[in-house]
């Protein structure tokens, strides 16, 4: 199995809130694994690849306004 090639976004400097992912899961094995960036040891959440993808679409179309 290929190992989960974490990244964090570009946008994180806000001093660690941050989560890290690893796409590069995404095509082969058709999950994108997500973790904490605080806590890189702690738990991972294995997301299917398509929910991931419709997710990053929504935060792109601003589609999670707060209320």
């Amino acid at each position: 199995m290929t190992d989960p090639q974490f990244f964090k976004s570009s946008y994180s400097s806000n001093g660690g809130d941050c989560i890290e992912v690893a796409a590069n899961l995404a095509v082969s094995h058709g999950i994108v694994p997500v973790r904490d960036s605080k806590n890189p040891r702690g738990p991972v959440l294995d997301l299917p690849a398509n929910a991931f993808a419709s997710f990053v679409a929504g935060v792109k179309a601003d589609g999670f306004r707060t209320l």
